[in-house]
């Protein structure tokens, strides 16, 4: 995926969570390398289960809750955002 596919999928995914979890700020305001959870944009764990499931609709594959990955795929916007490129089927 090229850098400004990755761009545009960063703003996209930024878009998703805003819309998800009704935050006012806008996508450029999220820091890509921010931490998700916790410090950062303060996600909790309720947070963090809607974005999977809004993920999950939207991009076509299961973001599971049982997966050792984790902590890895929600360390930031750019870690989800290139979980998603690489395993989205929509």
């Amino acid at each position: 995926m090229s850098t400004q596919s990755i761009d545009d999928l960063l703003i996209e995914v930024a878009a998703l969570i805003i819309e998800a979890l009704n935050l006012e700020v806008s996508p450029q305001d999220i820091n890509p390398d921010d931490p998700l959870y916790g410090d950062g944009l303060g996600l909790d764990s309720i947070d963090m289960l809607e974005i999977s499931l809004v993920i999950s609709k939207h991009y076509g594959f299961q973001l599971r809750s049982d997966n050792e990955h984790n902590d890895q795929i929600y360390a930031s916007l750019r870690t989800l955002t290139a979980h998603i490129a690489s395993q989205r089927t929509k």
